[in-house]
């Protein structure tokens, strides 16, 4: 069976984690591939709200194997406060969650690098959430991290000593002094627990499962537009976000990517700083922003706002490949009068339909086309014909500028507001 791939299509925070919680029952295994606890995946159902950050959003399901892959990074601290959260609801980690053995570690120091980083930018800073995860990858790729499998070793304090001293030293560098001592207390304790899970060679259990024909969904974290290379760089997180980092995140193989599930919201957010050519700075920002709730999952910092923006999402939506659009929080949009479109930017004299690779030292205008808004709430909506003919309207619209179907569309927080399209069939998740 192929491994189908679920992903965020703007600057993330498109509704990643119910999207996936809602898609499990399909798939035996799901599988997170990149990112760290900077992601804030929120599922909602059974009246209560869950964020996850580092385990798989298939873990409430029954019977589903989650992995957290190769290509993630991980805070024992922030995965024991996870772990913690998910056992006082009855959910049994030790039973489906599956570590790598090559996922690498996020250690007290790596956080301490990150904020001394931020603060030597000054107004340039990128907006990083200060957990750690640009200085962990950057240990990665530079061959000195310290990975799960190294939680096995004897010698893996001083494997810890090692690097930690290293990190104090670039710290003294940068006249950011710093005392670990204390995190260290926390920090250890949470290895401890996290050596009661299961370490796999998470390679070989996904192949695996794919030689053995199950089905396996690879959830992506953040967003195309924050991709290392494709993203609006500098101003992106320290990962590969798109459908080709599920293969090296996971070990799989290209020939096996099935569907790619591409997530966007029926507007845009972005949180920190980057260039937001729709973001509006005016009482129809904040509107969006309150009526959204657009505030981050992980950092709790309110989200920019803005109109939706079609040649970043065609751009994302050719890099990824993907083969089904996902929309979410149109319910937002209702009320609206207009709903405005970016269809092309003006830049520099010069009309154009793509993202530029300079885009965040030149001035871009966005070109917008207006739509009929709608007034319906669409909140309780399950099935196609309540929907209002304006976002029906809205649907087909997007549907055409990309030329890719739309095949779920989700209309609220809790899983039950899901609702799944078959060409023009839809019906209630």
């Amino acid at each position: 069976m192929p491994v189908d791939v679920l992903l965020g299509l703007q600057w993330g925070d498109e509704g990643k984690g119910k999207i996936v919680d809602v898609l499990t029952p399909e798939y035996s295994v799901v599988a997170r591939f990149q990112g760290g606890p900077n992601a804030g995946h929120t599922l909602e159902f059974e009246g209560r709200k869950h964020v996850l950050h580092t385990i798989p959003s298939g873990i409430f399901r029954e019977g589903i194997v989650n992995i957290v892959g190769n290509g993630v990074v991980i805070d024992p601290v922030t995965l024991q406060k996870e772990m913690s959260a998910l056992v006082s609801r009855n959910v049994d980690v030790n039973k489906g969650l599956d570590i790598s053995r090559k996922a690498h570690i996020i250690i007290p120091t790596h956080r301490m690098l990150d904020a001394a980083s931020e603060a030597q930018k000054g107004k340039e800073k990128i907006g990083s959430t200060l957990r750690g995860i640009g200085p962990t990858y950057m240990d990665k790729t530079g061959r000195n991290g310290l990975r799960v499998g190294d939680l096995e070793a004897r010698d893996f304090r001083e494997r810890y000593e090692k690097l930690r001293n290293k990190h104090l030293e670039l710290l003294k560098q940068m006249e950011s002094p710093a005392d670990p001592r204390e995190d260290e207390v926390a920090f250890f304790d949470a290895v401890n627990e996290m050596r009661k899970l299961n370490f796999v060679d998470s390679e070989h259990l996904v192949n695996r499962q794919i030689q053995e024909k199950k089905k396996i969904l690879a959830e992506g974290a953040q967003g195309s537009l924050l991709d290392i290379d494709f993203g609006s760089y500098p101003f992106v997180t320290s990962s590969n976000t798109i459908t080709a980092s599920a293969c090296t995140g996971l070990g799989v193989a290209p020939r096996h990517i099935g569907r790619v599930y591409g997530i966007f919201k029926a507007y845009c957010t972005r949180v920190g700083s980057g260039p937001f050519p729709t973001e509006l700075e005016n009482e129809t920002g904040e509107a969006i922003r309150k009526a959204g709730n657009e505030f981050g999952a992980t950092t709790g910092r309110p989200r920019r706002c803005g109109w939706l923006d079609l040649p970043a999402l065609k751009y994302a939506i050719m890099i990824n490949g993907v083969t089904d659009l996902i929309m979410t929080k149109p319910d937002v949009l209702s009320g609206f009068e207009t709903i405005r479109v970016c269809t092309h930017y003006h830049t520099e004299g010069n009309v154009i339909d793509f993202m530029p690779f300079d885009m965040v030292h030149r001035s871009i205008e966005p070109v917008y086309e207006d739509i009929p808004g709608w007034h319906q709430a669409l909140t309780g909506v399950i099935s196609e014909s309540e929907f209002p003919k304006a976002f029906s309207d809205y649907i087909a619209y997007v549907e055409r500028a990309t030329a890719v179907p739309i095949s779920i569309v989700s209309v609220g927080p809790d899983r039950k507001q899901t609702i799944r399209r078959t060409g023009k069939i839809m019906q209630a998740v």
